[in-house]
């Protein structure tokens, strides 16, 4: 990742930009602190969420049989009554 001040991106805009556009991810500072960060347009609301660094992507595949099931003494139709209360 790439920092760069404010000034820079207000005198360079367009190679900024078109260099975001190939896929760069850019920050850019304001008195020495990072005020934004430009990222490329992405296909998915999740890839801009992997590229902004908002979540991560998986190690590998997760086995969902290996996770041990809850067990509740209620069934699921006590939960919603009572979640519903009294509409």
């Amino acid at each position: 990742m790439t920092t760069i001040p404010h000034r820079e991106l207000r005198n360079q805009s367009s190679k900024i930009l078109e260099r975001v556009k190939n896929g760069e991810i850019i920050d850019v500072t304001n008195n020495g602190e990072v005020a934004a960060t430009l990222i490329p347009p992405a296909a998915s609301p999740f890839e801009r969420l992997l590229r902004s660094g908002g979540v991560r992507a998986s190690r590998g595949p997760v086995d969902f049989r290996s996770i041990p099931r809850a067990t509740l003494a209620t069934g699921t139709a006590e939960i919603l009554d009572d979640l519903r209360g009294d509409r």
